[in-house]
C-alpha cells in the first residue's frame, strides 16, 4: 500500500490478486470500491441498522471512517436496503489525504417462481498523490539529512509532489432476474388428508442479467515544475497535468439453467448462457500534434495514432455444470468462449471438485481446483494517451494455467492450500511505468498454511504463505509472508466479551513494485528492496450485546526492529497511531 488508509494497494499474495480489469485505474482501489462480487443482500425478520465509526491520529493526521447499512423486509419475499461508506484520512505524511464516499441502494425479491436482485452503487474516491518522500533517510537515518537532528515530524518530510491528486468516480446499476418453472410438492396429514405444506420444486429457470457501469479517472497536478521534474516524459503540456479517461459498459446476459435434481437420473445442474457487452472509452485529446510549433521542452510525440474515443462490441457464450448436493463428491465447472470483437478466441475454463471423509471423528475436506485462461489484453493496455504516458501496443492473448489442492481439517483447525501456475504473454508495467508483455513463461508456486491454536482463553491464529516466481524482474513476490494473531478471549461479569491481543504482519525482503501516481499502477523496479520488517498492532476488542468497540495502537513496535518500514519504495507505512472504533446493531 502507499501508506494511508483508503489509498492504493496491491496484494502481495499472487494467488489472491484479481485479474486486470478493463478500466485498470480502479484495480489499485478495488478493496475499497463496491462491486458485484462484494454486494450483500439480507433477509431479516426485523429491520436492522448497523452503524460503525472509527477514528485515530492527531488533528493533522486524523483518520475517520463512517459506515452504515440498513435492511428491512416488507414481507417474506421482498427486501430493501441502503448503505454508505465514508473515509476521510489526512494521512501521516504530507500531501497524502484521502476522501472516499460511497453509497448504495439495493433490494431483492425471493418468490417461488420469480427472483430478483438489484443494486445501484455510487462511489467517489479523491486521493492526494505525493509521489513518495524525496529521501528515504528521513525515515532510515534523519540525522544525516537534518544536521544531526535525530527526530522529525512525519508531516515535515518533503514529498515529490504537493499539488497532485487522483480521482476515481463511478456508478453501477445491476439487475438479475430469474424465472423458475417447476411444480408444487404437497405434504398431507395422514389422518385428515388435508394439505399441511406446499413446497415449490423448481426444475428449469430462465435468467436475464443487466449490468451498466461507468467510471472516470482524473489525474491533476497544478504544479508545472514538479510535474516535469518528477515524471521522465511530458507529451502534451508543460504547465501541469489535467488527464481524464472515461468509460462505460452495458452488459446483457441471457441464460437457461436446469437445476440440480431436475430429473431423477440427473444428479447435477446444467446451465448455458450468452453475454453481449458494449464498452465505450474516452481519452485525453492529443491536440499537441496539431500544433505547428509545439514547445521544444516537450518529449517528442511517439509514432502512434490512438483515437480519443473507441467502442468495443463483445460476445461470449458459456456453460456451467454443478453438483452441490451429496456428502461424497461435489463439483463445479464453468467454461466461457469469446465469439465477437477483441475477445474472439478467448477461453476461460475453471472448476473445482471436493470430497469429504471422516478422520478422528470429524469431517475432512479435500478440494482440487484449477483454471485455464486465454484472454485478450484490455483495450487500455493497447491504447492510451495522457500527459506523461502514451502507448499503442499490439499485445497477444495472455495464457494462464493454474492447478492446486486444498486440505481442510476443522478438528485441528488446519488448512493447507498448494498451487502452481504458469503464465505466458503476461502483461506487467516495466521500470519506466509502461505496459510490457513478457513472451516467455513464468512459473509461480504457492503453499499456504493456516493453523489456529487454542488452549483455554489463549488463542494463536497463523497464516503462512510461501511463494516463488521464476521471473522476479517481471513478477516480484516476497518468498515468505506471515500473519500472526495472539490473543486471549474472556468475559467480564458474564456479559462483556473481551479479546485482548497483538497481531503482526511480516514478509521477507524483495524488490517490491513501485507506484506511479499518474496511472495508479504498480510497476517493476530495481532500485530498492522492501520487507523484512514486522508491523505489529496491540488491540482490545469488546462486545456487549449488540454493541462492539475497540481500542488499537497500530505500529506499536515502531523503532524496535529498525526503521525500514517501507511497503513500497519511498512510501513509508504509518508511524504509531492510537485508534478507537464503535459499531452498533440497531435491530428493531
Amino acid at each position: 500500500i502507499t501508506g494511508n488508509y483508503g489509498t492504493e494497494g496491491q496484494n502481495q499474495i499472487f494467488f489472491q490478486r484479481p485479474s486486470m480489469s478493463e478500466f485498470f485505474f480502479e484495480d489499485a482501489l478495488h478493496r475499497w470500491l463496491p462491486s458485484v462480487s462484494t454486494q450483500k443482500y439480507y433477509n431479516t425478520r426485523l429491520p436492522m441498522t448497523i452503524l460503525s465509526y472509527n477514528t485515530g491520529g492527531s488533528k493533522n493526521s486524523v483518520q475517520d471512517r463512517l459506515k452504515g447499512v440498513f435492511s428491512g423486509n416488507v414481507n417474506k419475499a421482498i427486501e430493501v436496503g441502503a448503505a454508505l461508506d465514508y473515509i476521510y484520512s489526512k494521512g501521516s505524511y504530507e500531501a497524502q489525504a484521502v476522501k472516499n464516499f460511497m453509497w448504495s441502494a439495493f433490494g431483492s425479491y425471493m418468490g417461488d417462481r420469480y427472483e430478483l436482485q438489484t443494486f445501484f452503487n455510487n462511489y467517489n474516491s479523491l486521493n492526494k498523490e505525493n509521489g513518495g518522500i524525496t529521501n528515504d533517510l528521513y525515515i532510515l537515518d534523519p540525522a544525516k539529512v537534518q544536521n544531526g537532528v535525530t527526530s522529525i515530524d512525519p508531516k515535515n518530510i518533503p514529498t515529490n509532489l504537493t499539488d497532485a491528486h487522483s480521482r476515481i468516480e463511478g456508478r453501477e446499476f445491476y439487475l438479475n432476474q430469474r424465472y423458475k418453472v417447476g411444480y408444487y410438492h404437497t405434504e398431507k396429514d395422514s389422518l385428515t388428508d388435508s394439505i399441511v405444506k406446499k413446497t415449490y420444486i423448481p426444475v428449469t429457470s430462465f435468467i436475464w442479467t443487466f449490468d451498466y457501469k461507468e467510471s472516470k479517472h482524473l489525474f491533476l497536478n497544478s504544479s508545472g515544475k514538479q510535474d516535469t521534474t518528477f515524471f521522465k516524459q511530458t507529451y502534451l503540456t508543460l504547465g501541469g497535468t489535467n488527464d481524464e479517461t472515461r468509460y462505460w459498459k452495458i452488459s446483457n446476459t441471457l441464460g437457461i439453467s436446469m437445476l440440480e435434481g431436475f430429473h431423477k437420473y440427473a444428479k447435477f445442474g446444467l446451465a448455458a448462457y450468452a453475454t453481449y457487452e458494449v464498452r465505450r472509452y474516452y481519452q485525453t485529446l492529443d491536440t499537441i500534434r496539431k500544433d505547428p510549433d509545439p514547445p521544444k521542452e516537450l518529449t517528442p510525440y511517439p509514432d502512434v495514432n490512438v483515437p480519443s474515443n473507441a467502442t468495443e462490441n463483445l460476445l461470449w457464450v458459456g456453460g456451467q455444470l454443478t453438483k452441490q448436493r451429496g456428502s461424497i463428491l461435489t463439483y463445479n465447472a464453468t467454461a466461457q468462449f469469446g465469439i465477437l470483437g477483441s475477445v474472439a478466441g478467448d477461453i476461460d475454463v475453471s472448476g473445482d471438485i471436493s470430497t469429504k471423509f471422516k478422520l478422528f471423528g470429524d469431517s475432512v475436506k479435500i478440494t482440487g481446483y484449477g483454471f485455464f485462461k486465454n484472454q485478450a489484453a484490455p483495450y487500455l493496455m493497447n491504447n492510451y494517451v495522457s500527459n506523461h504516458f502514451i502507448w499503442q501496443n499490439d499485445f497477444g492473448k495472455t495464457r494462464r494455467f493454474r492447478a492446486g489442492g486444498e486440505l481442510n481439517i476443522p478438528h485441528t483447525k488446519t488448512n493447507v492450500n498448494v498451487g502452481f501456475e504458469t503464465l505466458q504473454n503476461y502483461i506487467y508495467f516495466n521500470n519506466a511505468g509502461f505496459p510490457e508483455q513478457e513472451a516467455g513463461n513464468i512459473q509461480v508456486f504457492s503453499a499456504q498454511l493456516k493453523q489456529d491454536f487454542r488452549v483455554g482463553i489463549l488463542n494463536w491464529n497463523n497464516t503462512i504463505v510461501y511463494q516463488t516466481s521464476s521471473n522476479q524482474k517481471v513478477l516480484p513476490l516476497p518468498a515468505l509472508s506471515v500473519y500472526s494473531n495472539l490473543f486471549i478471549l474472556f468475559k467480564i461479569a458474564k456479559v462483556l466479551h473481551v479479546q485482548l491481543g497483538v497481531d503482526c504482519n511480516y514478509y521477507t525482503k524483495y524488490k517490491g513494485p513501485a507506484y506511479n501516481p499518474a496511472t495508479m499502477t504498480f510497476h517493476s523496479q530495481d532500485e530498492a528492496e522492501v520487507g523484512n520488517y514486522p508491523f505489529m498492532n496491540a488491540y482490545v476488542n469488546c462486545k456487549l450485546k449488540k454493541t462492539r468497540f475497540y481500542v488499537l495502537y497500530s505500529h506499536v513496535n515502531q523503532g524496535w526492529f529498525g526503521k525500514n518500514y517501507f511497503s513500497i519504495p519511498h512510501y513509508p507505512l504509518n508511524p504509531s497511531k492510537f485508534q478507537i472504533g464503535l459499531s452498533v446493531d440497531f435491530a428493531n
